[in-house]
């Protein structure tokens, strides 16, 4: 990434580099926290790749700048009076980038692709379909095993993402290296570690809307070398732009910021079930808890992120109407900690620690290495390609991870594709029946109230096993040039285009 990098600081043009013929188009760059694992929907992990496939892949629902689901592909949607059927009434006239048309056995093959694809990550979010009929040309019917309130908010995301049909038959799962979907730009490139081009997609339905001819994004792991790329015009756009350079952005009339609340979380997940976890931290609870009261989780807020996040220690930020207010998030207790270290039989331990290379995450790590060094808890940090570490979570080869979860508008889904039994995301490899239950009783209930019963329980299992020790909650916070117009901050932090244009 280096030499790239110092390119793009030296002003050498994105067209020199290889995006295309620039300089006869209207070109936003933009620039990403990571270089994303793969441009397939189905398979698609990273949340870097999220902001490439919102361009690419048009979904059947989306969420709005309030964070309410949204038309999309599906026009309209209706629920049986057992909330078992859901119907969704397609939009008409839209067609996917290799000219095959979008209707409702596009719709039938991808969620029925995504259900049965051996390398499909979205197994677990729509796992309550038990079948897809095409009604008719625009009808869709998807009929479900058990009533699941949190389906349509699955789609709401890469569940929810279309491709063609006929290029995903002939592809198979090298659809990844040249992607075909119906969204407002189609696929160009993908250089791994260097770029993604996309170019706009002159049929698409709303075509209008969008006013760049071509959308270049680079993975620049480093939020220092994200902004000097902004400053000095080779990005236009930039994600995470860290907390404490916000003040110096604002304070620069050619720069602007755009913040706004996540949906998700960050936190430590242990290795519970995986070959390749720490003995003592997988088989002991009270290890777990010790971890978690040595941490001064606001300490982590002010000193890394200027007190511009949120504390937390539960899959949803306190300000969700799901977050149980009984369990508020714990101060730092070290003679607790140290109790629990003796509960658990041990005066010292070891533990290594996977995190991804960006600053922030890196520092986090480090406090947290000297917060829990003091109970006697060794923590090696081991700083890891975000794909790779990735790659090797999904394996179950690591004992500890630091990584965050963007967060869905339905609770649901901040904790089962993660922490359910056989999760493609349970990186934990933890299994609690009982907790599997209690999110089956959730997805069942349509009103909020009795909803959040439910969920009470089940964070009161994890608070009990902590599978994952939750820690705070950001904020996306973009950073873009000023001549940039018309740029709106979704609570999902996905980058989203529709107009946005360029002051000349």
């Amino acid at each position: 990434m280096k030499p790239i990098h110092l390119a793009l600081m030296t002003g050498i043009a994105l067209g020199v580099l290889g995006a295309g013929p620039a300089s006869a188009q209207s070109v936003l760059n933009i620039g990403l926290q990571d270089d994303p694992d793969t441009l397939d929907p189905a398979t698609n992990w990273s949340f870097v790749g999220r902001h490439v496939l919102q361009s690419l892949c048009d979904k059947l629902v989306d969420v709005d700048a309030q964070g309410q689901i949204a038309p999309m592909l599906a026009t309209s949607w209706d629920w049986s009076d057992d909330s078992k059927v859901l119907t969704l009434h397609l939009r008409e006239g839209v067609t996917f980038h290799d000219g095959e048309p979008f209707n409702a056995e596009a719709v039938k093959y991808n969620l029925e692709r995504a259900l049965t694809m051996e390398t499909s990550r979205r197994k677990a979010e729509i796992s309550s379909i038990d079948s897809v009929e095409a009604v008719d040309e625009h009808t869709v019917k998807i009929n479900l095993k058990e009533p699941s309130v949190p389906l349509l908010a699955a789609l709401s995301d890469r569940a929810g993402m279309m491709i063609s049909p006929k290029a995903g038959e002939e592809l198979g799962e090298d659809f990844t290296s040249s992607p075909v979907c119906s969204g407002p730009y189609k696929f160009v490139e993908h250089i791994a570690q260097d770029r993604i081009v996309l170019e706009k997609f002159p049929d698409y339905y709303n075509a209008d809307q969008y006013h760049f001819d071509r959308l270049v994004y680079r993975g620049i792991p480093d939020s220092n070398v994200r902004l000097l790329n902004l400053r000095s015009g080779q990005m236009d756009l930039i994600e995470r732009l860290a907390a404490t350079d916000v003040a110096s952005v604002k304070s620069d009339a050619n720069l602007a910021v755009a913040p706004v609340v996540g949906l998700g979380y960050y936190g430590i997940t242990f290795d519970i079930g995986g070959e390749g976890a720490n003995a003592d931290f997988a088989k002991q609870q009270a290890l777990r808890e010790a971890f978690s009261l040595a941490i001064d989780r606001e300490a982590i807020n002010q000193v890394v992120f200027e007190g511009q996040f949120t504390t937390g220690n539960q899959p949803f930020p306190p300000s969700s109407y799901y977050y149980d207010e009984s369990n508020p998030v714990p101060a730092r207790d070290v003679e607790a900690a140290r109790a629990k270290m003796q509960e658990a039989g041990l005066d010292e331990v070891e533990l290594e620690l996977l995190v991804p290379t960006d600053a922030e995450r890196q520092q986090v790590a480090q406090i947290i290495q000297a917060m829990v060094g003091e109970i006697g808890i060794k923590m090696e940090i081991k700083p890891t390609e975000l794909m790779t570490l990735l790659d090797v979570a999904r394996q179950g080869k690591f004992q500890a991870h630091l990584v965050g979860w963007s967060g869905r508008v339905d609770p649901d889904l901040n904790i089962t594709p993660m922490l359910a039994c056989g999760a493609a995301g349970n990186d934990a490899h933890y299994c609690s029946e009982e907790l599997d239950s209690k999110l089956a009783e959730a997805r069942a209930v349509a009103n909020p109230e009795a909803r959040k019963a439910k969920y009470k329980e089940a964070v009161e299992i994890l608070l009990r096993d902590l599978p994952i020790v939750y820690l705070y909650h950001s904020q996306w916070i973009f950073a873009h040039n000023a001549k940039l117009q018309g740029f709106k901050p979704y609570p999902d932090g996905i980058i989203r285009l529709a107009g946005v244009t360029r002051a000349e």
